[in-house]
């Protein structure tokens, strides 16, 4: 029996690679993009699924895919993908936000002390041998108690909130439906803003999150608000916040993601109120080989096909 023809469009670890070659029939996207046209004419008609990581798939590749059933993508965004398109297409679409949001949350809870407490700085303090002259560090803020509002309570935004609620903080949320928690619901971010002293950002990019926490979200936070970004860098308005940051409207900011990464703004490099990290929350080798086990499973799921798990399931 053939195997099922799959579209590899990820990057993913060699051994992934080799199980989905195991399982399907691969074709790998092109780089160069002078020769999509071309593979997509002689190969397109055939694929059944495709194996995503950054590719954009649009509502023209979508065309040039008929027979397309599935996309399994090792992101938990979906922001490189046509979702209206997908949707008409009843195309399937199996992401990784189930298996990243444990250690996203931490990410984002430990920005979020990292911000407050100042560590950055003051680990720089230590370093540098000031400690001694200079007995007493700066006081910091206590996230216990903090009014934390977070934007976007999907899987990752929960796992954030379970964790701040150990430490005691004030939570409520924005989004565009309110879910059954026990939890203050705000349909204006701004408002939101303007009744909290930190936002942590967790929701998906898309048009109506672009530029969602522009100049009046930062003006509503105020002078002693924090901003955590662990979801996608054009959800701030990345100049609005730099001005912010420059005229003192804002206490600090930490940053996972950049609206333009890899490329950091200097003024956001050179501002010790900032603390900026690599897009890494999820950057831990136990959630990233799951994340790549998903993609593979999540095809073989589909297609009916013994995956690599179910060989060792079944064994034990």
């Amino acid at each position: 029996m053939a195997k099922p023809i799959i579209l590899n469009a990820a990057a993913l670890p060699e051994w992934a690679h080799d199980e989905l070659d195991t399982l399907f029939d691969v074709l790998d996207f092109p780089k160069d993009t002078e020769s999509i046209s071309t593979f997509l004419s002689e190969h397109g008609k055939k694929v059944r699924g495709i194996a995503l990581r950054k590719t954009r798939i649009d509502a023209a590749l979508l065309d040039a895919l008929p027979a397309l059933e599935i996309i399994s993508s090792y992101s938990a965004g979906l922001d490189n993908v046509d979702i209206p398109a997908t949707k008409a297409r009843r195309i399937k679409i199996e992401n990784t936000s189930h298996i990243l949001a444990e250690d996203v949350a931490n990410a984002a809870v430990g920005l979020a002390l990292a911000i407050t407490r100042d560590f950055v700085n003051a680990d720089a303090f230590v370093r540098a041998g000031r400690w001694p002259a200079q007995s007493q560090y700066p006081l910091g803020r206590s996230i216990s108690n903090m009014k934390v509002g977070i934007v976007g309570l999907g899987t990752i935004g929960t796992a954030i909130a379970k964790r701040l609620q150990a430490f005691g903080s004030e939570l409520a949320y924005f989004g565009p439906n309110r879910k059954p928690v026990d939890m203050p619901y705000y349909d204006d971010v701004k408002r939101l803003a303007h009744d909290s002293d930190m936002l942590i950002l967790t929701c998906p990019l898309s048009p109506a999150t672009f530029h969602l926490v522009d100049a009046d979200v930062i003006d509503a936070l105020g002078p002693r608000g924090f901003i955590v970004n662990i979801a996608r860098g054009p959800v701030v308005d990345e100049a609005a916040l730099i001005a912010a940051l420059a005229e003192d409207k804002i206490a600090g900011a930490a940053l996972d993601v950049f609206e333009h990464e890899p490329a950091v703004p200097e003024a956001l490099i050179e501002d010790r109120r900032v603390i900026l990290t690599p897009h890494i929350g999820s950057g831990t080798e136990e959630t990233r080989r799951r994340m790549a086990e998903n993609v593979v499973d999540a095809l073989a799921r589909h297609f009916n096909i013994e995956g690599p798990r179910d060989v060792v399931a079944n064994a034990a």
